[in-house]
């Protein structure tokens, strides 16, 4: 492995680090001593005594009414405490305010396997297991949808009753341009599709959460979550107590990846028993149950046409996709518009339609996994791009390079983009792979695959959309020298705190072991939205920088009063105060607070961040817009054996535009995880499932639930890696940074469907990519036929009348051109019988797994 760094400006970056003392150089995380010595306390760790264990009931069918729940056995046994069943916790809730789908307990309907149905208490885990196993639940079978095909046949029953059009939860379509016109300046129109299997985040930690209540019905909950802030607006909800009373406290994660991002229904389980007990109630699921939670990455099948001019460029694309979301909505709707919004980002697509269409089946719900319904369409536009090039008689390198976004400007759907390090991304991996030496050069078998990518740095908007600050940062000065920060942000093993830590220690001049951290507490910290959409470098970063610097504007301003000298000459650094001229009459750093505080009595600053606004204003415009982006390209290389279609990942080089690295050490692991998540997904990754033969009642069941199943590279299946950061020194990024945590990932997997093709000339256009995929290609390419797998159909969908808003270029103002209420025409192809359904599914035979 070898890590270098590119800099954009080198006299900017020297003049800026000169000044510079902690920020831009590797240090130790500042919970690294507590996790590598067993210190840290995750979410299961936490103790408190009388503690009651629960387990949940869980639906062993995929879509039911529940007729009867007996606890007669289970409260039979010694140790039970008590049961919970829905209709004690009626309201709904969900993550997204449009999609409040979910009771923490089913009421009446069941909607996948596993679905959580009633609890039960116990003295010990295994006596609430056991109890859990004893209760006998009586269900009325509903019609089974399966997957998208099954969605469209299957207006009725619904599975809920707000969506769209009878099982399809939310449809989006939206042009930009004048899409046809491009279409016909096009001299070559490519037309693909593809299919992208879904996955799951598979945390090292899984889910927990204890909870205890107090005498004035108060409640604390304790949980391994991603966003404490919005696990306590579901308790608000759900509980019926006021916010005031409720406290979540957001532990140390053992990963996350997006997975613990909604608010779950265990959560707010384990609060009722602890106030319907009076004692502590704790839960932990098991890692077949978690498979059950899911909320990862959505199987998604893409129809991808585009038009290319004789020189690379492009004139227009229109893509299609259609999403599997399973039985609830989480982050469902964004996830949708997600498919289609950063498509512009990356290249100049003066012309653009999208259109999106999300079902809901009766699997655990999707929702979003690092990177959060981008790789998908990426991987088509990706590997569609190198499909292009070879037609063209383009180097793939080279095409990008042809089409690549100025900086500074606004994409054909109204996101703005700032600074791009992408063509010096492009520069890098092709210089350390040795790609125009190599490409299209190796022996059979052996091949090189580039691909690119964008992500956001932080959503622009709150999911709960509002003109509060997203982050805020509160800063308590003690006379002792310690310096106190608080803030809602969650540490999931990112290196969150060490950011947070860092900032503060590089305004203030201090040491980081002078500083004490308050994250994650929603009665201690000001409102941090949580680990999401790479935002927390960013906000955090901005608004910790803010509280910081009026801290050491108050400090300066006694401080320069008592020495006698202007308040702009002073410096803080290597834990004193100082005058830049007469460095020798420093002062130590808590003694100019304790001047400080003699001036202006106790001392205490804040700051906050609200990301700019964006220039969109049609209906879906706030999902996308961020206040900067970051880009990637990555190189792989691949050795194929053409006997048996066994592949191996020999190398990867991989460029990250990071605007600035606030510590190489930890950018560097996020890239390198990135690579690793990638790499899983390209390669064996996927949450499949199967069906047994009764359609009405058959399950829908996992066909891997547990890791012994459910396959993901170990350190032996890890290729060597080369990582590079290109800086480009942001504006809108603290320090100028920007993410490193998603952006990365994306490139991976078309790059390695695009190494494959070079290596054995076979074009696979779905992941992951199986063995038996290429050796299908090979066979198809050795008896004369097209060399691709991948599907072959995509689903008939009508997603209405398309939205019309102007591109920038066209004069527009980012408004919608015509009324806004997209079409309601039905997605009904068949009436909901049994007999219509069979002879509609004929028609609509699934994409997703037939092959060329």
């Amino acid at each position: 492995m070898v890590k270098a760094i590119s800099k954009l400006n080198d006299e900017l970056a020297d003049a800026t680090e000169s000044q510079l003392k902690i920020i831009g150089k590797p240090f130790r995380r500042v919970d690294g001593r507590a996790k590598v010595t067993g210190q840290t306390q995750f979410a299961d760790d936490v103790q408190f005594p009388r503690t009651a264990y629960v387990k949940l009931v869980r639906s062993t069918v995929p879509h039911a009414r529940i007729k009867n729940i007996d606890f007669s056995a289970a409260l039979a046994m010694e140790g039970v405490l008590g049961t919970l069943i829905g209709e004690e916790l009626p309201d709904k809730f969900g993550i997204l305010p449009v999609s409040e789908d979910e009771h923490a307990l089913a009421v009446d309907t069941v909607r996948f396997v596993g679905d959580a149905l009633a609890a039960v208490a116990a003295v010990s885990e295994d006596i609430a297991h056991a109890a859990a196993l004893a209760v006998e639940v009586e269900y009325e079978p509903l019609l089974t949808i399966s997957s998208v095909e099954e969605a469209l046949c299957t207006p009725e029953p619904q599975i809920h009753e707000y969506a769209d059009d009878g099982n399809i939860h939310k449809k989006v379509s939206l042009k930009f341009g004048d899409v046809e016109a491009g279409m016909e300046q096009a001299d070559i129109i490519l037309e693909d599709n593809f299919f992208y299997e879904g996955s799951n985040h598979l945390a090292l930690e899984q889910h927990s959460a204890i909870a205890f209540a107090e005498d004035d019905d108060r409640v604390t909950l304790y949980s391994s979550t991603q966003c404490p802030h919005y696990v306590h607006r579901a308790l608000t909800k759900t509980l019926d107590i006021p916010a005031s009373r409720i406290r979540v406290i957001a532990c140390s994660n053992g990963g996350a990846f997006g997975g613990k991002s909604d608010p779950f229904n265990h959560e707010i389980v384990v609060a009722k028993l602890a106030l319907k007990l009076g004692r502590p109630a704790k839960i932990t699921l098991t890692r077949e149950e978690v498979f059950y939670c899911h909320r990862g990455r959505h199987p998604v099948q893409m129809h991808l046409k585009t038009g290319f001019r004789k020189d690379g460029t492009m004139t227009a694309q229109h893509l299609r996709t259609t999403l599997d979301g399973g039985a609830y909505g989480s982050y469902g709707v964004a996830s949708t518009y997600y498919t289609g919004a950063l498509q512009t980002t990356t290249y100049k697509l003066p012309n653009y339609w999208f259109e999106g269409a999300r079902a809901f089946t009766n699997k655990p719900p999707c929702g979003p996994k690092r990177g959060h319904g981008t790789p998908q369409p990426r991987f088509g536009f990706e590997v569609q791009l190198d499909k292009a090039a070879h037609r063209l008689g383009i180097d793939p390198a080279e095409l990008r390079l042809r089409n690549l976004l100025e900086p500074n400007t606004i994409t054909a759907n109204w996101l703005q983009i700032g600074t791009i390090g992408l063509k010096e991304c492009i520069e890098a991996v092709v210089r350390g792979s040795g790609w125009k030496e190599r490409y299209g050069k190796l022996p059979e078998g052996r091949g090189l695959g580039l691909a690119c990518s964008a992500y956001m740095t932080g959503a622009g908007l709150p999911i709960y959309w509002n003109h509060m600050p997203q982050s805020g940062v509160q800063i308590k000065l003690d006379r002792s020298g310690n310096v106190a920060v608080f803030c809602g942000e969650t540490e999931i093993g990112q290196g969150s705190d060490s950011i947070l830590a860092v900032v503060v220690a590089e305004v203030l001049g201090i040491d980081l072991k002078d500083i004490r951290l308050c994250v994650g507490d929603t009665d201690l910290t000001p409102v941090d939205l949580g680990s999401y959409s790479s935002r927390v470098t960013l906000m955090v970063g901005h608004a910790a920088k803010q509280a910081a610097e009026r801290a050491r504007d108050k400090i300066a301003e006694a401080v320069a009063e008592h020495m006698e000298v202007p308040k702009d000459s002073l410096v803080f650094a290597n834990r004193t105060v100082f005058p830049a001229d007469e460095p020798e009459n420093a002062i130590e750093f808590s003694e100019a607070v304790v001047i400080a505080e003699s001036r202006f009595g106790t001392l205490g600053t804040t700051g906050s961040y609200i990301p700019p606004r964006a220039p969109g204003r049609y209906r879906g415009a706030g999902v996308g817009p961020s206040p900067t982006y970051s880009y990637s390209a990555s190189v792989l290389e691949v050795e194929v054996d053409p006997e048996t279609g066994l592949y191996e990942v020999i190398k990867v080089w991989m460029a990250h535009d990071i605007g600035r690295a606030l510590n190489p050490v930890l950018a560097l692991g996020q890239i390198e995880g990135s690579i690793y998540m990638g790499l899983g997904e390209a390669v064996m990754e996927e949450q499949a499932f199967r069906r047994l033969p009764k359609r009405l009642s058959g399950a829908l069941v996992h066909k891997m639930p547990s890791m012994l199943e459910y396959k993901s590279p170990g350190f032996h299946d890890m290729p060597e890696m080369t990582c590079y950061m290109i800086e480009t020194d942001d504006e809108q990024g603290p320090y100028g940074a920007k993410e490193a945590g998603q952006g990365p990932l994306l490139p991976i997997m078309p790059a390695l469907a695009n190494a494959i093709f070079d290596a054995v000339g076979v074009r696979v256009d779905q992941v992951p990519i199986h063995p038996d995929f290429i050796l299908k290609g090979l066979q198809a390419k050795k008896n004369g036929r097209d060399p691709r797998v991948g599907p072959t159909s995509f689903p008939d969908v009508d997603y209405g009348e398309p939205l019309i808003v102007h591109t920038p270029a066209q004069g527009g103002d980012g408004r919608a051109a015509n009324d806004p209420k997209a079409s309601k025409k039905g997605l009904r192809s068949a009436s909901g019988t049994m007999k219509k359904r069979e002879d509609a599914l004929k028609e609509h035979s699934s994409a997703t797994l037939t092959t060329d």
